[in-house]
């Protein structure tokens, strides 16, 4: 698929970097004028997807996360978040609400709220290879109505 725009990054699975990560796909969508509701669902999704390399993918150790993002035509953010981790065992019940294997104190919402931020989102994953995440977002011009 044609793009307008692109950005990719790559950096250690360190929970410093989700901070950064929010920031930089912040700043690399910008260019699409989202308003402040939008700009925060994006911000959580990445942090969500980010937070679940840095937990889950990589529980034992430091690895490397990719960030990719897009801008598609129709003003639509594309982003890829991906690790070569630990993978998933079980995609459909890893996106069940409330599910984790992050222990108690993770709230297994992770997916749940990468879906209701984004317009779309996909996961594959293949058990002691890694898990990507795309998600995409349109984003409304101002005074655009659609």
């Amino acid at each position: 698929m044609k793009y307008e725009n692109y950005m990719n990054l790559e950096f250690p699975s360190k929970s410093a970097n989700e901070a950064f990560a929010r920031a930089a796909v912040a700043s690399f969508a910008a260019q699409l004028d989202p308003n402040l509701d939008e700009l925060g669902d994006i911000k959580t999704a990445v942090s969500e997807a980010v937070t679940n390399c840095i937990v889950h993918a990589y529980p034992d150790e430091i690895g490397t996360i990719v960030l990719k993002a897009r801008i598609l035509p129709g003003n639509v953010l594309d982003i890829v978040i991906k690790d070569k981790g630990c993978g998933i065992e079980d995609i459909a019940k890893a996106r069940e609400p409330m599910f984790s294997t992050g222990g108690e104190e993770r709230s297994g919402m992770g997916f749940t709220i990468m879906e209701s931020f984004m317009h779309e989102v996909k996961v594959n994953s293949q058990r002691g290879k890694g898990t990507t995440v795309h998600m995409r977002r349109r984003i409304v011009r101002r005074g655009d109505k659609s």
